[in-house]
């Protein structure tokens, strides 16, 4: 089955020290957890935070952080939602 996912998250609030460096560019792991039968009163169908290391979860470390929520816009053989908000930006606005 295909869906259709928008993802929005906060910047700001991205731990700068799990960015780190690969072939292409510099990355950072994102986790998302998504329930395509609940939205909340916002209408999300989930949220996406950054990842844990294996070494974290393990050790019963504090979650981190929230960055933002997710949205079901497309569930294929479905209806469609109404369409994901598409904004352009330039990588100058991006706060690190």
């Amino acid at each position: 089955m295909k869906i259709g996912v928008s993802v929005s998250i906060d910047v700001t609030k991205i731990d700068k020290a799990r960015l780190y460096e690969g072939k292409k560019g510099t990355y950072l792991d994102l986790t998302t957890f998504i329930d395509l039968d609940a939205e909340d009163q916002y209408g999300n169908n989930g949220f996406i935070s950054q990842s844990q290391t294996k070494e974290e979860r393990e050790s019963g470390a504090e979650k981190t952080a929230i960055l933002g929520n997710v949205k079901v816009f497309y569930k294929e053989g479905g209806e469609a939602k109404t369409a994901a908000k598409q904004e352009t930006f330039d990588a100058e606005d991006i706060p690190f």
